[in-house]
């Protein structure tokens, strides 16, 4: 039964580790693993699968090896990158569910509000010290991003691309781990997830179970937020299947494919920044996520703050667009996405090849 499952595991620290040593020998069929991180000399005493010759490492090349070794009947797609951006929706739709291994809150939304828009459940893990929390959301019942109080809602909207602003890259402390609370957190994580594979109610969805190493007490609290009006709640289907792939360049699929224009998911391309200070116009031509890095890596861009530029940007491509023969690619666009797209006025979600 495990050996037809396909889980996507967001986080390849500690937990991660966890998560993916349990499912690797549960013998699931696919392994969907994503992480933008490399392998340092901290990791190596909480993280299974890592070894001292691995620091330096991207971790899911790593984790994608030792998944290999404990089980090489597993099918592992290894995705060096940010959730928010870099899977293909079309990945996340194939998947039973989607677990969570991160420490970040923004990490956690960009999850919820892939998860909403997949239709799939997803498995939140935290774990600081010896304490550890294990949290189930499911679309229609509850919600991530409705537990958030307004501050903190307020300051993940000021780290999303917006007009005029150049998106700052998202700076989050690590929590502290152990590799006694990541075991006993990732082995409820992977537990969950087979549950919700195979069909049963996960008594976790609107609860969150917390261990408590110091005092080896184990509870389950109420843990449930749901609001109508939230707008991760937005579920991306009917999903039309097309041939467009990411290097076909934008005249050919607003010309050949019957596309009036297509959004550009959760970001925008930036084809200039003005410097606020003396107006003066900086060349761009990349997607606005890395807007921040082309500044900062310039000696004389870096020496005024992201706040003094301002930055032309298209979220919205259609045959106004000046630049057709950017490929999809260019324009930030991943492989095996789903767009919205509007055909005569119609809207629709395409995917991706």
């Amino acid at each position: 039964m495990t050996g037809s499952r396909c889980f996507v595991v967001v986080g390849c620290g500690a937990l991660g580790n966890e998560v993916l040593k349990n499912l690797a020998l549960l013998n699931v069929g696919r392994l969907v693993i994503v992480d933008f991180d490399c392998v340092e000399e901290v990791n190596l005493d909480r993280s299974v699968l890592f070894r001292r010759e691995d620091v330096g490492r991207p971790k899911v090349e790593v984790a994608r090896d030792g998944i290999r070794r404990l089980n090489p009947d597993v099918e592992v797609i290894a995705i060096n990158g940010d959730i928010a951006h870099d899977v293909g929706i079309g990945l996340l739709r194939e998947a039973d569910a989607i677990i969570g291994c991160v420490d970040s809150r923004w990490a956690r939304y960009c999850i919820n509000r892939l998860a909403f828009r997949v239709g799939r459940q997803w498995i939140d893990g935290g774990i600081f010290g010896l304490t550890g929390t294990v949290r189930v959301f499911t679309p229609g019942k509850n919600c991530y991003a409705c537990s958030l109080t307004t501050d903190e809602l307020n300051e993940l909207r000021r780290r999303m691309p917006c007009s005029g602003i150049i998106r700052r890259a998202v700076e989050s402390g690590h929590a502290v781990t152990t590799a006694i609370a990541a075991s006993v957190i990732g082995a409820i994580q992977a537990q969950e997830a087979l549950r919700i594979a195979t069909g049963e109610e996960s008594p976790l969805v609107g609860r969150m179970a917390v261990y408590e190493g110091e005092t080896m007490e184990m509870r389950v609290v109420r843990f449930e937020a749901y609001d109508d009006d939230c707008p991760c709640h937005e579920e991306w289907s009917p999903v039309i299947q097309t041939g467009i792939t990411t290097d076909m360049n934008v005249r050919d699929v607003l010309e050949k494919c019957g596309v009036e224009s297509f959004e550009l998911r959760d970001d925008c391309f930036v084809d200039y920044i003005v410097c606020h200070e003396d107006d003066s116009r900086h060349k761009v031509m990349l997607p606005g996520r890395k807007v921040a890095g082309f500044v900062g890596s310039d000696p004389l861009l870096g020496q005024v703050p992201l706040s003094g530029y301002y930055q032309n940007e298209y979220k919205v491509i259609d045959k106004s667009f000046p630049y057709q023969e950017l490929t999809l690619n260019e324009l930030g666009v991943t492989g095996r996405d789903v767009l919205r797209a509007s055909f005569v006025g119609e809207e629709k979600y395409i995917a991706l090849k």
